[in-house]
This record gives structure tokens, C-alpha cells and sequence, in this order.
């Protein structure tokens, strides 16, 4: 197993007690990144473990994921606090790229059951903006991104999210390879392509 992956279970197990204290502190906050998608059957994830937060309770997250007995480190970007629940990392973002953590935001995510608790999770035409704005010539991987599109292409808004993205040259040729792959609709052909249904016939019979 790489360096930067986890076992899934380690990251349930963070998450479950991320969660149960930021709730309990009454502080709001949303699943997102990856596991946002995997909430919503998209792929596991072995990296991803990010709480978005508004910027003026990220301090208190902070402190408050400590008192649960996990390590935090004030990183030099402006964006972002961490935690450390043993060797898994939770990131807790209260600036990501492109997009204002307000209560807006925080409403716009699903209240889902996520390892039996009723989390809130980012929408997930937000979920794909963030990561999409974050690419850069020096963090570019289109893997995992293809990866949810992929599984999760009809509960996206398409349109919404190009919208939201077309100052990104790093975007735009994410949508050049997902068009060409078939994933997501050409631009202008509506928000969600048809799905594929596939007829299965008896055998012996013939199929009209």
C-alpha cells in the first residue's frame, strides 16, 4: 500500500469520531472531497478524509477534535487546518478554492446516513468544482476525478459545474477527456447522458 493511503477502515473509524464531536460541540460542517462521493456509491477512497467547515469555526473544529484526543497541526496554508486520529489524516477546510464556505454552502449539502449517522454531505456539483479548481501543473490527476464522474454521472448537474469551471485550463481538458470516454455529455447535449440498458434474452429464444 502506498505511502499516503489508508486502510478504509481507519477512515471510517475517523470519520465516525470526527464527526460524533464536531456534532456534539454543535459546530456545522460537511463531508467532503472523495468520501462525499463514496456516500453516494461512488468509489472507496484511501486518501480523502475532509471536513469542510465555515472559516469562523474552523479554530474551534480544531481545538475541539483535540480535546477528543487527536493531534493538530496548523499547517502554513491559509486554508486549511489538520488532524490526526492515530496515522489517518482529516483535513478540515474552510477555504477551498473557487468556493465561500457559508451557510449557503453548508445547506446545499444532503443529509445522508453515512456508517449509521446522519451526516451532512457537500453537493456534489461542489464537490467536483473544488476538486477541479484545485488542479494545477503541478498537481494534476484526473484518476479519482474520472473515477466519480464516472460512477455518479447521472446525479451530477454537468452544465452547473462547467459553468462554474471555465476559467480552468485544467478543467476544460478534464471535460475533453470525459466527453471523448463517454462519461459526461458533450457541451449544449443537456445535463445528464441517457443510460446504457443492456437486453438479456433467454437462451434459445429469439429476440424481436
Amino acid at each position: 500500500m502506498p505511502s499516503d493511503e489508508q486502510p478504509f477502515a481507519d477512515i471510517e473509524h475517523a470519520l465516525k469520531r470526527a464527526a460524533a464531536a464536531l456534532r456534539d460541540a454543535g459546530i456545522p460542517f460537511l463531508l467532503g472531497g472523495s468520501l462525499a462521493s463514496w456516500a453516494r456509491g461512488g468509489p472507496q477512497t484511501r486518501h480523502d478524509l475532509d471536513l469542510i467547515l465555515k472559516p469562523e469555526d474552523a479554530e474551534r473544529a480544531l481545538e475541539t477534535l483535540q480535546q477528543a484526543g487527536m493531534r493538530p497541526e496548523r499547517p502554513p496554508e491559509d486554508w486549511l487546518f489538520k488532524a490526526w486520529d492515530g496515522d489517518t489524516l482529516i483535513d478540515l477546510i474552510y477555504c477551498p478554492k473557487g468556493l465561500p464556505v457559508d451557510d449557503d454552502l453548508i445547506a446545499r449539502g444532503e443529509e445522508l446516513s453515512v456508517l449509521g449517522m446522519d451526516i451532512r454531505v457537500m453537493a456534489l456539483e461542489d464537490v467536483m468544482a473544488t476538486k477541479l479548481l484545485a488542479l494545477t501543473e503541478h498537481s494534476l490527476r484526473y484518476e479519482g476525478l474520472l473515477q466519480i464522474a464516472r460512477a455518479l454521472r447521472e446525479q451530477i448537474d454537468w452544465p452547473a459545474v462547467r459553468a462554474r469551471t471555465a476559467d480552468s485550463p485544467f478543467a476544460r481538458a478534464f471535460f475533453v477527456l470525459a466527453e471523448g470516454l463517454g462519461i459526461v455529455p458533450e457541451s449544449g447535449s443537456g445535463s445528464r447522458p441517457q443510460p446504457t440498458v443492456r437486453v438479456v434474452t433467454p437462451q434459445g429464444s429469439t429476440a424481436t
